[in-house]
């Protein structure tokens, strides 16, 4: 590929985040605020993601050699920035989070390099219920419909795939209708049927007694009964990659958990020990604002929005010389 063929690349990359985050901050009343590269070991604060992926970890000379780790998310610290800049009820802040998850396998949706915009809104405890969740994710994919449609006007050659709204379905509905195939062929079936659906109830038991997906216990709600009769306020964005011929996973969120349900999912995984942490603490004390939050891959958006078919091609990040040689012979040029 030209040189100036990977310059117009990074442009249109560009277009597409300065174009969503305009939508999403204006759907969400969201703030732009700076975010954290990392953060204290044993703050509790840092992403455990499913448990088991290592954080890059460090000394700091001049802080005594304590331990700082270079974040997988910033689904905690969001919280804590709620409470620091006294948020009002409906209103959230916005950031572009940068993250190494060195535990990742390579393949064309993930990389070692991590970007996504991650977003917190103060919402009111009583609106704990699906409803509101559901209408959180309908204001997102409204910014995505609208990002999508000035991607057609500006690269008229990009042809809009999205359906006009998206499809909501619970993990154990989804257990029902496919249940002798694994949890990312079922998200593939759904999202092919549907080209875009919200995934609810990630990280509790289904009926089959495996989660679908992990979930750490300790920022999302995925053990409360709701208003369908299933478990969980929290989910996935999936749409269909009509060039892959795949669903790929857009977005995680969910509705917070409260004190009540993190000492409770704590339990759930035998991890109570955590509650000796400063954030811990802080949502057992009811000292944060209840939130509704969740991140959303900028690599991916622009993966899906711009028709690619390797993250690579979207950002930089680091590869093997027989990775890039082969994707190469399919006309796959990485940044």
């Amino acid at each position: 590929m030209m040189g100036k063929d990977l310059l117009k690349t990074e442009e249109a990359i560009a277009f597409v985040k300065e174009s969503f985050t305009s939508s999403l901050s204006e759907k969400l009343k969201l703030h732009k605020v700076s975010s954290p590269l990392v953060v204290l070991d044993e703050t509790g604060i840092n992403d455990d993601l499913s448990g088991v992926e290592r954080a890059v970890s460090f000394p700091v000379k001049a802080l005594q050699d304590k331990r700082a780790v270079v974040v997988h998310s910033l689904a905690k610290w969001k919280r804590i920035r709620l409470k620091d800049f006294e948020i009002e009820e409906g209103i959230g802040i916005l950031t572009d989070m940068k993250a190494l998850r060195p535990d990742e396998d390579y393949s064309h949706l993930h990389s070692i390099y991590v970007d996504q915009w991650d977003w917190e809104v103060r919402m009111n405890p009583k609106q704990r219920t699906l409803s509101y969740l559901k209408e959180t994710v309908g204001r997102i994919y409204d910014a995505m419909l609208e990002t999508e449609k000035a991607v057609h006007v500006k690269y008229q050659e990009i042809t809009p795939s999205l359906p006009k709204s998206i499809t909501y379905i619970h993990s154990e509905e989804l257990l029902m209708r496919y249940p002798n195939i694994t949890p990312k062929q079922r998200e593939h079936e759904a999202a092919k049927e549907y080209g875009a659906i919200f995934l609810i109830g990630i990280g509790n038991k289904l009926s089959s007694g495996e989660p679908h997906d992990g979930r750490a216990p300790d920022y999302d709600d995925w053990s409360t009964l709701n208003e369908d009769g299933y478990i969980g306020l929290n989910g996935d964005i999936i749409v269909w990659h009509s060039e892959l011929q795949e669903a790929v996973e857009l977005s995680s969120m969910g509705i917070r958990v409260n004190k009540h349900v993190m000492e409770q999912q704590l339990k759930e995984r035998k991890c109570e020990e955590r509650s000796q942490f400063m954030y811990h603490r802080m949502i057992l004390e009811e000292l944060l604002p209840q939130s509704i939050g969740g991140g959303i891959g900028q690599s991916r958006l622009c993966m899906f929005f711009l028709k690619r078919k390797h993250i690579g091609e979207v950002q930089v990040s680091v590869w093997s010389d027989k990775q890039k040689l082969s994707l190469e012979v399919e006309g796959v040029f990485l940044l």
